[in-house]
């Protein structure tokens, strides 16, 4: 059988090399799944004739090609959301959950769980993310919900780490339940290009015997997934619960470690952050989410440089650009210069490339004999873009822009902002089918 080959022609390929970011103009080649070559060009040439191309060439026209974003925290589960008749005070952080987030996780049945991924994958896959880290929840339907999820991502060509979002709210027995389906997922679904995270859903619903039982799994090569210290109510319901602090209590139990995703920080002190150094965990930012629940914004200038920083979205949306972009104008906002906003910036991109590749080891940096995995971007830089100024090209360009063609594993799974291979009505149609009936279930 013939290996298929793609050739990218005229862009502007953004390699990883160390701790930098290297723009050079030229042509990519694909080879079956990987990068065959990598072949420099002089951008003067192309200025004067830029429709030249060879055969069955993909014409860039100078746009920007990057590496695939990653969303660090989704809820695949939350996707169907949006007009649903909930009831009930919404006045604080803790009504906001128990009258929409736990009558919606209850609610969800495998169909809906299985449009609500179908939905998420069309977004992500717009949005130039092709791996996703998913903190599952649909305490009614445990069993097989994982194993669901990754059907529906891997037909879409993606790849995701999984978890369950563990939880004492609705009993013990669902409780080891979630436990379970994410030992489950380790054991029989992982592969290379789906890996196994174990969730818990945030200290004040986690028992000690539940954060017990968990510690036990810690044996495996896994890392914990939770929601940390996003609201205040998350820390005193944590010492009127446990008497401890959440970051004291996965300290006390040993489920921190370096491949751990700690959700959100808001409200960690400074004690918390040495603990969380200690361990080398990641904290994962979600500002859209802390800025629609009103729970505050995390202060990047108390941060210690030592965390592993990443970006996720919880659920609201798959526009990682979007969020990577929120950040950098919060920090601006809180004080820091352009130059310390740019400088998080960076660091937050490469902390994210080393998390990745803690579980996928295979992540590319666009080299030749990697994974043929990256994102074309509808920017073509209107100015000499090169490893010195790539930042501001990322931030205030780059990021604006919409995704053009997204290929991953050497297919295309976009091409000129088309879907490739998939029937997006038909999709929609099934997708709105399971959203009216969960619609009408709360209803």
């Amino acid at each position: 059988m013939k290996t298929e080959r793609i050739t990218i022609e005229n862009a502007w390929i953004c390699s990883v090399i160390e701790e930098d970011v290297i723009p050079f103009f030229g042509d990519l080649i694909i080879s079956g799944s990987k990068i065959l070559k990598i072949r420099p060009k002089n951008f003067q040439n192309f200025q004067k004739n830029p429709a030249k191309v060879g055969k069955d060439s993909f014409n860039a026209f100078g746009r920007v090609l990057t590496l695939p974003l990653v969303n660090f925290h989704e809820h695949i589960y939350s996707r169907l959301a949006k007009g649903l008749p909930f009831k009930g005070k919404f006045d604080n952080f803790q009504n906001v959950l128990k009258n929409i987030w736990w009558k919606l996780d209850r609610a969800l049945d495998m169909e809906m769980v299985s449009s609500s991924a179908k939905m998420c994958a069309i977004e992500s896959i717009k949005n130039g993310v092709t791996y996703i880290v998913d903190h599952h929840s649909s305490q009614n339907e445990i069993e097989g919900s994982l194993e669901s999820i990754k059907n529906v991502l891997c037909n879409f060509g993606l790849r995701g780490i999984l978890c369950f979002e563990s939880t004492d709210r609705n009993g013990s027995k669902q409780a080891i339940q979630g436990l379970d389906e994410n030992l489950d997922f380790l054991l029989t679904n992982s592969n290379e290009d789906f890996k196994a995270m174990l969730g818990l859903h945030a200290s004040f619903t986690l028992s000690d015997e539940l954060l017990l039982e968990a510690k036990k799994m810690m044996k495996y090569d896994w890392g914990i997934h939770i929601h940390v210290a996003e609201d205040k109510s998350d820390n005193i319901l944590s010492l009127e619960y446990a008497n401890a602090t959440p970051v004291q209590r996965l300290r006390k139990y040993k489920l921190m470690n370096d491949k751990s995703i700690l959700v959100h920080g808001v409200h960690l002190s400074e004690k918390d952050f040495m603990k969380i150094c200690a361990t080398e965990s990641a904290l994962a930012f979600c500002l859209d989410s802390n800025m629609n629940n009103s729970v505050g914004l995390p202060n990047f200038a108390k941060i210690p440089n030592a965390i592993p920083l990443l970006v996720g979205t919880d659920g609201m949306h798959a526009n990682i650009a979007r969020s990577l972009k929120q950040l950098f104008l919060v920090s601006r906002n809180q004080g820091l210069s352009v130059d310390q906003s740019i400088s998080l910036v960076k660091k937050i991109y490469f902390d994210q490339l080393r998390f990745i590749k803690k579980y996928f080891g295979d992540y590319p940096s666009l080299l030749e004999n990697e994974r043929a995995d990256f994102v074309i971007w509808d920017y073509v830089p209107p100015t000499p873009i090169s490893k010195d100024n790539f930042w501001g090209h990322l931030i205030y360009g780059i990021l604006e822009y919409p995704v053009h063609s997204v290929i991953q594993g050497g297919k295309y799974l976009m091409k000129d902002f088309q879907l490739n291979e998939i029937d997006e009505n038909k999709l929609r149609n099934e997708i709105s089918s399971q959203g009216e009936r969960l619609f009408n279930k709360l209803k």
